[in-house]
């Protein structure tokens, strides 16, 4: 499951990937248009920045916007800023490697092959997922939802 934080993190970066180009948003807009508490999205934000995702711009007309492109923002990406590890277990992680304190042979757990496919699983759907995706699944999704309220309204006329 992911945190709250990381939550918060995709939410705000889909708000600045919307606005892409537009130039830097106020943090204050950021926090009431997408119900995200102020004190904990700005340290968010501060996070991404330092992980070379967001940029910043001080005084007026100042906020916070995307540096790459919303098609070049990977979900693993921002989940691994913002959570650390992807894996389930930390023996299988790439990037947060730990040997199990209870493992007794790693070769032969059953436990750690299964999650190395979910992690695999994961990473391959994580690393090809851009914000620009997201943001075309909404798109299709709010379409289709309006189309079938409208096919439900119909019907019950």
């Amino acid at each position: 499951m992911i945190s709250k934080k990381t939550k918060y993190a995709i939410k705000a970066l889909l708000h600045l990937a919307k606005n892409y180009g537009e130039g830097p948003t106020l943090i204050g807009h950021l926090s009431e248009t997408e119900k995200i508490p102020k004190k904990f999205l700005e340290a968010i934000l501060l996070d991404l920045k330092k992980q070379g995702i967001l940029g910043s711009k001080m005084g007026a007309g100042g906020g916070y916007y995307l540096i790459k492109k919303p098609n070049e923002v990977m979900m693993s990406q921002i989940l691994r800023s913002t959570d650390g590890p992807i894996a389930l277990i930390p023996c299988v992680s790439l990037n947060f490697y730990e040997r199990c304190d209870d493992c007794i042979d790693e070769a032969s757990c059953g436990i750690r092959d299964v999650m190395i496919d979910v992690r695999k699983a994961t990473l391959k759907i994580l690393s090809a997922t851009t914000l620009e995706d997201i943001l075309k699944r909404e798109h299709r999704l709010s379409a289709a939802s309006k189309s079938h309220k409208t096919k439900k309204k119909n019907k019950s006329n």
